[in-house]
């Protein structure tokens, strides 16, 4: 929701076009299909999802590998993948910091050698995601308690400090993350691809709008990960609006 509104309010403070914003899809399924029959013309994306959740195509550790295969998958529906913003959304192995710290825990790897099974909670799509749940145990030879705990993802980091689980499956740009008590586990065999955020747009927008994609350059590379860990923070803890802290963002960015 952050990235979309730093995007709307990017097109409108650069180009004469209004942004018809259209907010919590339901996941990239949903928002890609809203993508290739029109229904939307934009949305922000992660490079290692449309390579495995759309295009089926197998995991790659390599960025700029994984945005050319993108890139060239995508041709298909005739949409474009932009430069990347500057971030990657990887998911995150958390657990609690006082559990790290008590168990010298700074790896997965060093995680997956505790006697004690883990109770994992993760996000609904985790489960059934090619780059997710079973890549994920038989990489590390991970010892789960039972099936993960599914839930909304904010609800991840309550469950971790009520100790309902004991290790979560969240996101690098989580604005919890800045807190103290949770700790994210080094994904030390690369399990992970990149999850490199980058504009997806219909080719026929840009033909639409000849101002579009200029505007829309001008965010590729200027959002990093502080950044965005921050503004979901601001969001996520200070309960600031969306629409100032991407004002804010985009007010930074001029100066």
């Amino acid at each position: 929701v952050v990235l979309g509104e730093i995007i709307a309010q990017q097109i409108e403070r650069r180009t004469d076009i209004r942004v018809d914003r259209r907010f919590n899809l339901g996941g990239t399924l949903l928002a890609h299909e809203s993508l290739k029959n029109g229904a939307i013309d934009l949305y922000p994306e992660y490079t290692g999802t449309a390579l495995t959740a759309v295009l089926k195509r197998p995991v790659a550790s390599d960025p700029a590998v994984v945005l050319d295969q993108v890139r060239e998958g995508y041709r298909q529906w005739e949409l474009a993948w932009l430069d990347p913003l500057g971030f990657n959304n990887t998911f995150a192995i958390v657990v609690r910091s006082a559990e790290a710290r008590e168990r010298h825990l700074k790896t997965i790897t060093e995680a997956a050698r505790r006697v004690q099974p883990w109770r994992l909670g993760v996000g609904y799509e985790f489960v059934q995601r090619p780059d997710g749940l079973d890549g994920l145990v038989k990489t590390y030879g991970l010892r789960l308690d039972g099936q993960p705990v599914t839930m909304d993802l904010g609800l991840l980091y309550p469950a971790l400090e009520s100790r309902k689980i004991d290790m979560a499956a969240a996101n690098a740009t989580d604005g919890l993350l800045v807190r103290p008590e949770f700790a994210v586990l080094t994904d030390d065999r690369s399990y992970f691809p990149p999850y490199e955020c980058a504009v997806v747009v219909r080719q026929a927008a840009l033909a639409r709008f000849p101002h579009l994609r200029e505007a829309l350059a001008e965010l590729s590379g200027h959002v990093s990960d502080s950044a965005m860990r921050s503004m979901n923070a601001a969001v996520d803890l200070e309960h600031r609006s969306v629409t100032d802290v991407a004002k804010e963002f985009l007010a930074r960015q001029a100066h």
